[in-house]
């Protein structure tokens, strides 16, 4: 018998399947009240199985009823994702490293200028300055914009 995780993640993938788009929307307290589960059931399996290096992202949206926007990247590029964040970047990456391969991707035209500026700022010492492991989370942050930007 499948673990309840794993049916609630079959359940997600049907309805990009069947929605024949590369975005949905779900709700997480009327998921969880479907699969008869507490709604941090459906935030476990969202965090987990929903990731940006599987390929997805997710965004949550509060207010007027609330909502979760999750989004298939599409798999374009998906062999240079795969060398930039896995062999590249890995688990963490200094400042000086990052922008090396920030301006790597503008250079080679696959991001603009100005998401170059934008992604060297969100990355830098100064931004990440209350952060006790600065290295690991530019590397999480840096590979998220990355997912995105050869999307």
């Amino acid at each position: 018998m499948a673990k309840l995780s794993d049916i609630i993640e079959e359940f997600i993938k049907e309805m990009f399947n069947d929605s024949n788009n590369n975005i949905i929307l779900i709700q997480r307290n009327e998921l969880a009240d479907q699969f008869s589960c507490a709604p941090s059931q459906i935030n476990y399996v969202l965090t987990t199985r929903f990731t940006y290096n599987k390929g997805y992202l997710i965004e949550s949206k509060r207010g007027g009823g609330g909502h979760i926007v999750i989004k298939q990247l599409n798999h374009e590029g998906s062999n240079e994702r795969e060398t930039i964040i896995n062999q590249s970047i890995g688990n963490s990456i200094t400042y000086h490293n990052a922008v090396d391969i920030i301006e790597n991707l503008y250079e080679s035209n696959i991001i603009t200028d100005r998401e170059c500026e934008l992604m060297k700022i969100a990355i830098n010492d100064r931004t990440l300055i209350l952060t006790e492991n600065r290295n690991k989370v530019r590397a999480e942050i840096l590979k998220a914009m990355i997912m995105v930007s050869l999307s």
